[in-house]
């Protein structure tokens, strides 16, 4: 009565697991022989990420209801306001497009958009902390720094971890708390995480996104530097994770000590910070471009995309030949809400015109075709994309990449998808349209002037050659492979003008394979019975020969090119998968076999280039 029932408190915004919590809790209590309640438990319904004001129960006019919710939001605030909370723990929703939208909740993650250091503001377009799971941790760490100390543990999406827009709200959280413990659980099923010795990794829950439990410790007394970080990583299957969670206390985790290191604060062990001062030393592909661009996000794949061009105009001339409903095209297409509802309200301003119906680029090795219009295209893109065909070719590279896979670097001739090679995929392109549409070279004049500084003069694509050898080396991303992860990736400034010509010599034939223009992928290696229905209905690969179904194949196909990544994509594997149930054509089979001979080719490359003393 006196030490537990008025210090513990419990804020849920839903009305069955509140119901439950009371009940749970009060059965809990009867076990152990106390059952007689002198006042109620402090589990409100409530909002956490509400700005503490009296709800009006519009929801429930004819149930009585009202004043009872009003009355549960009004008690709430009292705790949010007034109550010392000095211990908050959860499980805090997870959600990078955030229901939570209000002034309030909105401005708990104002503190975390800055620069480390608090005086600029965040220099990123884009970022990640509007999410709700970061708002939650802002509202947990005004309730500990309000109390001025306490202990915040949470489970939550990991990525705060190690991506770069969050170094806002790690240099805050270090300024504010003493201690800062992650245990990374990893399972991150978007990045195909595996086990350091290459074996399955599971997540603790069935999601994709990778988790972590963080424990935030603030001490009473003055702070002036900041905290310490320390970390911890468990890998393997859901089983074994549980086993060592349930085995293991606070004190028997062997946590390492991170060392803050300025600009990110990684709350992981990034590698050697020589390695990184040198990796930096480099230019950065985000600075390289003038313009560049995220490719374009269509937020409906199955309405607007098709690898068909005439399956994509007739599914496009029912939508606007025939009264479909929101609720119909969600179903019928598995849209999105906010999606169908959009293009329903763009409906008049849609008209089918050849001119916008274009291929793009739309996985490695995977061209489809879209319409380009943005009453369709949820993110068109267009001040970049416009460019694409002043271009013969564009570079296509990630920020912040996705998967545990090498760097995803890739060529392309067209527009191209958001998520071309798994991750976050920017588009660079040589030139642009400048003044007057004059085509002008949209490279930083600066890097370029600083490169023939060393090599003299050069073609701009020879540029993007050398770039594209570099991204290729086994050895540059193996040693680099944390940092390449986590921003935009660089290169290193060439050595010399022999080493910059080698380079350029190997990145030109890589792009011309990649490009399918090489003479080499007329070598055809593989072979493709020619008695049967050419319908792929069960891909698999046993002894150098692709089955596509039961009795036809792709023969002699190295393993290599059957297990090559391009980002987080296998594309001798996706490219037939995603096309299960079609009937291959015989343009769809050359395709094919010129991919096999490109993958393995680049394999051979890539171990030429190693050869070359990049590092």
């Amino acid at each position: 009565h006196h030490d537990l029932l008025p210090r513990i408190y419990g804020f849920e915004l839903m009305m069955a697991p509140y119901t439950i919590a009371h009940l749970k809790l009060g059965m809990a209590f009867k076990e152990t022989g106390f059952w007689s309640f002198h006042r109620r438990l402090g589990i409100y319904l409530t909002n956490s990420l509400e700005e503490s004001t009296i709800q009006d129960g519009g929801l429930f006019p004819n149930f009585g209801l009202a004043e009872s919710i009003a009355e549960e939001s009004k008690e709430a605030s009292v705790i949010k306001n007034k109550t010392p909370i000095m211990v908050v723990l959860g499980n805090p929703p997870y959600s990078s497009v955030s229901s939570n939208k209000t002034d309030y909740a909105n401005s708990l993650v104002e503190k975390y958009k800055v620069e480390p250091g608090g005086i600029e503001k965040l220099k990123e377009r884009k970022n990640w902390l509007d999410d709700d799971y970061v708002k939650f941790i802002s509202f947990a760490e005004d309730l500990i720094d309000k109390k001025g100390e306490g202990i915040l543990a949470y489970i939550t999406n990991n990525g705060f971890i190690d991506n770069p827009t969050f170094r806002g709200m790690r240099w805050h959280l270090l300024r504010t708390f003493d201690d800062i413990y992650i245990l990374d659980l990893h399972g991150n099923a978007r990045k195909k995480e595996v086990v350091p010795d290459g074996s399955k990794d599971e997540n603790v829950f069935n999601i994709m996104q990778g988790v972590s439990i963080n424990i935030f410790i603030k001490k009473n007394k003055d702070k002036k530097e900041l905290g310490n970080i320390y970390h911890a990583d468990l890998y393997g299957k859901r089983e074994n994770k549980f086993d060592f969670l349930n085995k293991s206390n606070f004190g028997n985790i062997k946590w390492d000590k991170i060392k803050n290191t300025l600009p990110n604060l990684f709350f992981a062990d990034k590698g050697d910070i020589k390695d990184e001062e040198k990796y930096n030393q480099g230019f950065s592909l985000g600075d390289l471009f003038v313009k560049h661009s995220c490719g374009i996000v269509t937020m409906g794949d199955n309405f607007i995309v098709d690898i068909d061009k005439d399956a994509l105009i007739k599914r496009l001339s029912d939508f606007l030949n025939n009264e479909i409903s929101e609720a119909n095209l969600k179903i019928k297409y598995k849209l999105g809400k906010n999606y169908a509802n959009w293009i329903v309200k763009n409906k008049a301003k849609i008209k089918i015109d050849d001119g916008k119906i274009i291929r793009y680029s739309y996985r490695p090795f995977d061209d489809r075709f879209t319409i380009f219009d943005k009453n369709l295209i949820w993110r068109i893109r267009e001040n970049v994309m416009k460019d694409v065909s002043m271009n013969d070719f564009s570079i296509v590279f990630e920020k912040s990449s996705s998967s545990y896979q090498p760097v995803g670097i890739y060529l392309s001739k067209n527009i191209i998808d958001c998520h071309l090679t798994g991750g976050q995929s920017y588009i660079g392109n040589l030139y642009s349209i400048g003044e007057n549409n004059k085509k002008r070279l949209n490279l930083n004049p600066k890097i370029v002037n600083k490169i023939e500084e060393i090599v003299s003069r050069n073609l701009p694509e020879d540029i993007f050659d050398y770039i594209y050898a570099n991204l290729h080396s086994p050895t540059y991303r193996d040693k680099y492979k944390e940092f390449l992860r986590i921003d935009f990736p660089r290169v290193p400034y060439p050595k010399d003008k022999n080493q910059f010509q080698a380079l350029v010599a190997f990145g030109k034939e890589l792009r011309l394979l990649h490009l399918l223009e090489s003479p080499k992928i007329n070598k055809f290696i593989t072979i493709y019975p020619e008695d049967g229905s050419n319908v792929i209905e069960k891909v698999e690969y046993k002894n150098g020969k692709v089955f596509v179904n039961a009795k036809q194949y792709f023969g002699n196909v190295p393993e290599i090119a059957w297990n090559f990544y391009v980002g987080g994509y296998q594309p001798a594997q996706k490219w037939l998968k995603d096309r299960e149930d079609r009937t291959l054509t015989n343009e769809d089979i050359e395709h094919y076999q010129k991919m096999i001979v490109a993958l393995t080719e680049t394999d051979k490359i890539m171990k030429e280039i190693d050869q070359i003393d990049i590092l």
